[in-house]
């Protein structure tokens, strides 16, 4: 429980104490505390993958070599890595948010004549309670780069359930597995199983649930955001 506490005190901090904000900010720092809790639990499962696999064999590397041919990839380094993308399409919009922040800072520092005779910038920015909020009514760059964050965001949960669907549930088939590692002296043709299959398909029914939530979240805000910004609905 520290380490969840420890990955979610950063996430918080950033959210609360940052000085810019734009529209649906709060709930996107949400639904990555979510993740984080869902990846952290849905991990304990598979901690003893290793003795969870049993085969027909004397011979204990008979078994780590079926093993290693049935998990040939590391299936919770992979849930880690999907959601570090899913950690950077939330900050692209942070640094995107911080980039316009210190900009318009730097201009309204300078002289108001100066700016009238450049035509006029435009500041997509407003200021309620001491807090910059991004106005996507005023800049349509600003909507596009609020758009594709929230379309990196759907993608990479795409893959995540892709990764889930086809690479770690079939592995978990209550059939016995059969292995053929003739490789080594002495192995045959065994027959493996996994236990404590139960536990680690619901630890996958609820990491689809999270994907779920996010893919139809950021769905809807989407097609929020293009009616109300783009088409001014």
């Amino acid at each position: 429980m520290a380490a969840i506490v420890t990955g979610l005190i950063p996430i918080l901090r950033t959210a609360v104490e940052s000085t810019a904000t734009y529209k649906g900010r709060t709930m996107w720092f949400g639904l990555l505390c979510i993740r984080l809790v869902t990846v952290f639990l849905a991990q304990f499962p598979w901690k003893s993958i290793s003795e969870d696999f049993h085969c027909n064999s004397t011979l204990p590397y008979c078994t780590k070599a079926c093993f290693n041919k049935h998990f040939d990839s590391s299936i919770v380094m992979a849930w880690h890595f999907i959601f570090i993308l899913l950690v950077l399409s939330v900050l692209l919009m942070e640094l995107f948010s911080s980039h316009l922040r210190s900009s318009f800072q730097k201009k309204k520092e300078r002289e108001m004549a100066s700016q009238s005779e450049q035509g006029g910038v435009t500041d997509p920015t407003v200021t309620i309670g001491g807090r910059m909020m991004i106005d996507l009514h005023k800049s349509k760059s600003s909507v596009m780069v609020y758009l594709f964050c929230i379309m990196l965001r759907i993608a990479v949960e795409l893959l995540f359930v892709y990764v889930l669907l086809s690479w770690v549930l079939p592995k978990l088939n209550e059939e016995p597995h059969i292995c053929e590692a003739h490789t080594f002296d002495g192995c045959s043709v065994q027959q493996c199983l996994v236990r404590g299959i139960a536990e680690k398909k619901m630890s996958v029914y609820a990491l689809l649930f999270a994907s779920a939530l996010v893919i139809i979240t950021s769905s809807l805000f989407c097609l929020y955001s293009v009616a109300h910004y783009l088409c001014d609905c």
